[in-house]
């Protein structure tokens, strides 16, 4: 049997125990520590797609020594993708080239076949490792964390980002992480801080939070511990603003001021008990505006 085909036997065996959520411990270290000992090339990679399934094995596994072994197999399969090493010799030239053309070829199928969601979580867990500016995050193959990150992904993803930005899938990786580094559990008070992140990102009434985001003026770890109010739009912002003063105004009227009257009925209980107090609001050549309390439900409403 070849190569190829002992590698697709192993992905298929591989791939049952990924849907049947029950795997043998025994066996799946039986069946990564075969896939080492064959003479893997990237053209069996290409055509078999091992890489992937692998990665998804070890996702779905919660054995150290199953992560670890898919791990190392991952890691000199990268090895062999063209730029993984830069120290060649100029007789490689002509293979790298060939490689790399299969491995264009490669991701534009994978890219047309495989989810969305599978290809969002691959870069972040490539981020959680770094990214491209250094920052150590916590590498982590949790399930929920990972599609936390997907989320905050997809709320920061443009279909043109501004020039120099960081990627996105690191800036959603970092928030993620500091979210997490505040909390220490995926727990519900750290979904809801995620979900509250995710809601004002894709907020279309407020694309300056999002900018700010991508542009580095609100700093990932900043913007993991914002505030409702922090995020909100300025409108949003002057509209919280002018309902606290008219509340204040109302609730500061007091009772012992005010002149009681069964003139006035209640729209709420439709009794007359009710005490006014007409204040100017307003410019002087406006007519004052009357604040009424019923004093048998406690409704408040004004008019002019």
């Amino acid at each position: 049997m070849g190569c190829e085909d002992e590698v697709l036997k192993i992905g298929k065996k591989l791939e049952k125990m990924i849907s049947s959520g029950t795997s043998d411990h025994a066996a799946s270290v039986d069946l990564l520590k075969s896939l080492q000992d064959l003479p893997m090339t990237l053209d069996v990679l290409q055509k078999t797609r091992i890489g992937m399934t692998v990665n998804n094995f070890r996702k779905s596994s919660n054995a150290d020594e199953v992560i670890s072994l898919s791990k190392a197999l991952i890691k000199s399969w990268k090895k062999l993708l063209p730029g993984e090493s830069t120290n060649s010799k100029s007789s490689s030239s002509q293979s790298s080239a060939r490689s790399n053309s299969v491995n264009k070829t490669d991701e534009s199928s994978r890219d047309s076949t495989d989810s969305n969601s599978h290809d969002v979580s691959k870069k972040l867990e490539g981020d959680a490792k770094g990214g491209q500016s250094g920052t150590k995050l916590t590498d982590t193959s949790d399930p929920i964390r990972l599609k936390c990150r997907e989320l905050l992904f997809n709320a920061l993803k443009v279909d043109n980002p501004p020039p120099g930005v960081k990627p996105m899938p690191q800036i959603a990786s970092e928030i993620e992480d500091s979210i997490y580094q505040e909390f220490r559990n995926t727990d519900m008070k750290y979904k809801n801080r995620v979900r509250s992140r995710v809601a004002n990102l894709k907020d279309p009434k407020n694309p300056q939070l999002r900018e700010s985001v991508l542009q580095g003026i609100i700093d990932p770890c900043r913007m993991a511990g914002m505030t409702a109010e922090e995020m909100a739009s300025d409108a949003m912002k002057l509209l919280r603003s002018k309902l606290t003063k008219e509340a204040i105004n109302e609730h500061q009227m007091a009772q012992t001021t005010g002149s009681v009257t069964d003139l006035i009925k209640c729209g709420k209980c439709k009794k007359t008990n009710c005490t006014y107090n007409q204040v100017q609001t307003r410019s002087a050549d406006e007519p004052m505006t009357t604040f009424v309390l019923c004093n048998e439900c406690g409704h408040r409403w004004k008019f002019c």
